[in-house]
């Protein structure tokens, strides 16, 4: 794939995650290959970086932060020998940005996860939120805004194989032994859980097998992957994140959620893109018909994770989850 065509299979996705379009096409016009993608990206996150040094007040020095948190995510997409590197700047900036803009976030780790607990310590419910395949903490921030802005408290993660912990760990099918770990660290009771992308199957996964799940979203997570039908950059990418090819084709073995969807007790949210098309993926409109609780909403002009179409789905995915953990437990 020529430059030109990776930065416009990206360009939803990295408007999605906050990052200004100007900017990105400047960023991306100037590209004569696929690999000056993630040099390009670090140099601007770079340069947000000396911004925030020079701002006129903590608050824009903050702001820079997370724009630059967002830049050394976005360099992590293309392959690029550096990428570890990179994940690791996104995860500093964004540390850096939380002291400023936010001292009361929480930075929590253990066994397999990491990432930054935000929002009141009594709250309407604590919602986690699960990136995917290549996704961090750092790409969902207006997800984690939305649910601020509704009473919740949000936990953005990264897990085994993601974002900051990649380079160490690799990816896992049973991502509900981690979640139930992050539960136990933060010390509530019950949790609501988004997941993005294979993050997705994490979540509803999760849900089916963690009774702490009071409430569950997917946005563009898959039902059943098959590996003979992936495109050649998924299954580099799933052969990269989960330490090797065998170790790759067997995780996307265990992606099929036709037994566990029965027994996901929480209300449940399934939100596809009509133009999300991936071969060998099968999105969610399963999960939502044999999940008791599950309701589906197809936005038919949306891609993969509808960042061209945001209005049509994080406002109704907010509500959904603040009105169910919001219910009094049954």
């Amino acid at each position: 794939m020529n430059p030109t065509e990776f930065a416009a299979a990206q360009w939803t996705r990295a408007t999605g995650a906050g990052v200004d379009p100007h900017e990105y096409r400047r960023v991306t016009d100037g590209l004569t290959s696929v690999t000056d993608w993630g040099p390009s990206f670090r140099a601007t996150g770079r340069a947000y970086l000396q911004r925030a040094e020079d701002a006129g007040s903590p608050l824009s020095a903050g702001e820079y932060l997370l724009t630059a948190a967002r830049w050394f995510h976005l360099a992590t997409l293309a392959p690029y020998a550096e990428a570890p590197r990179a994940a690791v700047e996104a995860d500093h900036a964004l540390s850096r940005a939380f002291a400023v803009l936010e001292p009361g976030a929480r930075r929590v780790s253990g066994d397999g996860f990491t990432g930054w607990l935000r929002g009141p310590a009594d709250g309407r419910g604590t919602v986690v939120v699960v990136p995917g395949l290549d996704s961090a903490k750092e790409e969902f921030l207006d997800l984690a805004s939305a649910l601020l802005a509704r009473g919740l408290a949000v936990f953005a993660m990264d897990g085994p194989g993601q974002g900051v912990l990649a380079a160490a760990t690799s990816l896992r099918p049973d991502y509900e032994r981690v979640v139930g770990r992050v539960v136990d660290a933060l010390g509530v009771a019950r949790v609501g859980i988004v997941g993005l992308s294979l993050g997705g199957y994490f979540a509803a996964r999760t849900a089916a097998l963690e009774p702490r799940v009071a409430a569950v979203a997917t946005v563009s997570g898959p039902f059943r992957l098959d590996w003979e039908e992936l495109p050649p950059p998924v299954r580099d990418i799933m052969i990269r994140r989960a330490g090797g090819a065998d170790a790759a084709r067997d995780f996307a073995h265990h992606v099929d959620l036709a037994g566990l969807a029965p027994r996901i007790a929480a209300p449940l949210l399934v939100v596809d893109g009509g133009r999300d098309v991936i071969p060998g993926v099968t999105n969610g409109a399963s999960l939502a018909r044999l999940a008791p609780l599950g309701g589906y909403l197809s936005v038919p002009h949306g891609d993969h994770l509808l960042g061209n179409a945001r209005p049509d789905w994080l406002p109704h995915l907010g509500d959904h989850m603040a009105r169910t953990l919001t219910a009094t437990p049954a």
